[in-house]
């Protein structure tokens, strides 16, 4: 999974990216424009593999991960088209966004504090963006894509008809993801991977003084961006980073001592799991205990896929157990004996938090 950080100059996002990452990447580079992207693979914190390891003392644990990356955008460059093609690269191909915005007065800012206001420029800039590829788009199909077979012609058709229904929209300063679209329209659209569309975090960046107030910072922020694909955290970037350096110990007194409930990682890494319906389950032995992700919906026979290619194709079953099922046996084999480890077939829809084994034939 990978999750690409934006926001407009000033809002603190390569402060996020280093509370969330541990990292020490210097704040305020990308203000000039001259700064490349920051990078960095982030372990899952889960308590339940933590639990598993112990139980099985295997010789490794795996936890799931996901990328952050850090980009600037200058004003104005994604409805211009000069986004660098490396930086347009890494927001089309983020599988959501992390948009921080900064709710704190700051004496060097140019202007005060708007986070809302910083969160629809931005918005606006990205869908004036994809705007533009419509556009172009929508230009090469009413010329050349009146030519090819019957069939192509009709895919052109259908093409045009949707691209041509989302340009007023887009035209109106709206993102995608506030247009209602349906499975197949979700379907043809895929391939543009319109930045506008992608799920996003807005991550309101707060001050110490502002900490009390953060849970009703989320729950007025999710009321006033009521958008689909989208959800609202509030954190203190500055607190974060300064706790992301410490020692667990350390980090543990410090967090005590200014209230915080958890290190905003883990909860930042749950709320986009859950915004891009994510899960993990988990392979489990003396070898290895090992975080995977699925979708909502997928099935066993994916969940093989996702650990190597070959289970998919040899699968024969799932010897399939739930976490809190398996804990409280102890074992394995209590929990066969308990009737509670279960024999699935392929078509059987995965659930957050079951421990799996994949029988299959390696001859097929």
């Amino acid at each position: 999974m990978q999750v690409t950080i934006i926001g407009v100059p000033g809002s603190g996002k390569t402060t996020v990216f280093n509370a969330l990452t541990s990292g020490s990447a210097e704040t305020g580079a990308f203000s000039g424009g001259r700064a490349a992207p920051n990078l960095a693979v982030v372990k899952v914190p889960d308590a339940r593999l933590d639990a598993l390891s112990a139980l099985f003392k295997p010789r490794k644990t795996t936890p799931a991960d996901v990328t952050y990356v850090d980009v600037g955008i200058p004003a104005g460059a994604a409805r211009e088209g000069t986004v660098a093609p490396d930086v347009l690269a890494l927001l089309r191909n983020a599988d959501a966004l992390l948009h921080v915005a900064r709710a704190f007065d700051d004496g060097g800012a140019e202007r005060p504090a708007d986070p809302w206001r910083d969160v629809d420029e931005l918005d606006l800039e990205l869908a004036i963006a994809d705007l533009v590829v419509i556009q172009k788009r929508l230009e090469k199909l009413r010329t050349s894509g009146r030519h090819g077979t019957p069939s192509e012609r009709e895919a052109n058709a259908m093409e045009e008809e949707l691209l041509a229904r989302l340009e007023p929209h887009l035209a109106e300063g709206h993102p995608l993801r506030t247009h209602v679209l349906s499975d197949d329209e979700e379907h043809r659209l895929r391939g543009y991977r319109f930045l506008s569309q992608k799920p996003v975090l807005v991550v309101l960046n707060l001050d110490e003084a502002q900490l009390a107030n953060a849970a009703a910072a989320e729950e007025a922020g999710r009321a006033r961006y009521a958008q689909s694909h989208s959800d609202v955290a509030a954190m203190s970037a500055r607190i974060e980073a300064e706790i992301a350096q410490l020692g667990a110990d350390d980090a543990a007194l410090f967090l005590a001592e200014m209230g915080i409930a958890e290190a905003s990682r883990g909860r930042v890494i749950r709320l986009t799991y859950r915004l891009l319906g994510l899960f993990s389950f988990f392979t489990a032995g003396e070898d290895e205990c090992r975080a995977w992700t699925l979708s909502t919906g997928q099935t066993a026979v994916d969940a093989a896929a996702a650990i190597h290619s070959d289970l998919a194709r040899g699968f024969i079953r799932a010897e399939v157990v739930s976490f809190d099922d398996l804990l409280a046996c102890g074992s394995t084999a209590e929990a066969r004996k308990r009737g509670l480890l279960r024999s699935e077939g392929r078509a059987y829809t995965v659930r957050d938090g079951d421990v799996i084994e994949v029988l299959f034939n390696v001859a097929r």
